[in-house]
């Protein structure tokens, strides 16, 4: 089944599907600049959106969800990183015999753990602290003169950092010859395959700065989600300081912990860091920005 004006392939459910189309499709929308214009792209250096994502895409990749699974465990998804080759792929992290495992979604492994499994929510991703992918040298010239690691900062520090800096890094370049920015595009439509289509639309609300009411506002047109998803009523929560300091790690099995620290009754849920849960774009704004 296809949807929008991008024609997405979704499932029966309304879920986008995890395929090589939809990628191309995404990669095809964030570098399209007549859905969205360019003023409305977001900030940036010089040349930043000549080859590379809107604002908001950082943001949306970066973040992670919650499941729990048929033993009553809890399963963090993310993108995390593999040092080698230097690529992103979709993670799921549970804890199995007293110890966390961090597996590809699309894998054996990853497919057994989300059976049956069924979703908690969504937590919004670091822009301070670690990156998920450590010690690696970028060169200037590979993400237009960003460098992610100028954006893996220790936890307490309050310097730009962590994954949403990190993808605004590998984002900035994701035509096809573009290995780690495709690898990036390729992790997020898996995990939002996983997690639902609500999980794009809440984490681009959690601004009403950078151009990103705008840009979700395409996200719903280009039909990468839906009227519906991108305007549910729900309101976030604060992260904990002690699940924070985890979660600033930037490791799956530590923000397992961190997601164990979190309150998942009534869900779904959305729980987003402090300093900046006063940005948040209520339902009703969301409904007005879609007119």
């Amino acid at each position: 089944m296809k949807r929008g004006k991008f024609q997405f392939e979704v499932t029966v459910g309304g879920d986008l599907a995890s395929s090589q189309e939809n990628v191309e499709t995404l990669r095809q929308l964030w570098l399209d600049r007549e859905l969205l214009s360019p003023s409305n792209l977001g900030p940036g250096n010089e040349g930043d959106f000549d080859n590379g994502a809107w604002h908001v895409s950082c943001h949306l990749c970066g973040a992670g969800g919650v499941m729990r699974d048929t033993t009553g465990g809890l399963l963090w998804l993310e993108i995390s990183h593999y040092p080698e080759p230097d690529e992103y792929y979709a993670s799921v992290t549970r804890e199995k015999s007293g110890r966390a495992e961090t597996v590809p979604i699309d894998s054996e492994a990853g497919r057994e753990a989300l059976q049956g499994a069924v979703l908690l929510g969504y937590v919004e991703g670091n822009s301070t602290g670690h990156t998920s992918a450590r010690n690696m040298q970028d060169p200037v010239t590979l993400f237009n003169r960003w460098r992610r690691q100028s954006f893996d900062q220790p936890i307490e520090s309050s310097r730009n950092g962590g994954k949403v800096w990190e993808h605004w890094c590998t984002l900035r370049d994701i035509r096809p010859p573009a290995r780690i920015g495709i690898s990036v595009l390729k992790a997020y439509l898996a995990l939002c395959s996983a997690l639902g289509d609500r999980f794009a639309p809440t984490v681009a609300r959690g601004r009403r700065d950078y151009s990103h009411p705008k840009q979700l506002v395409a996200l719903v047109r280009s039909g990468f989600t839906t009227e519906q998803s991108a305007c549910w009523n729900t309101t976030p929560h604060a992260i904990s300081p002690e699940a924070e300091r985890l979660f600033l790690e930037a490791e799956p099995a530590k923000s397992l912990a961190a997601a164990k620290l979190l309150a998942w009754s009534d869900p779904p849920k959305y729980f987003m860091f402090k300093r900046r849960i006063e940005h948040w774009s209520s339902a009703q704004k969301v409904s007005q920005d879609l007119v």
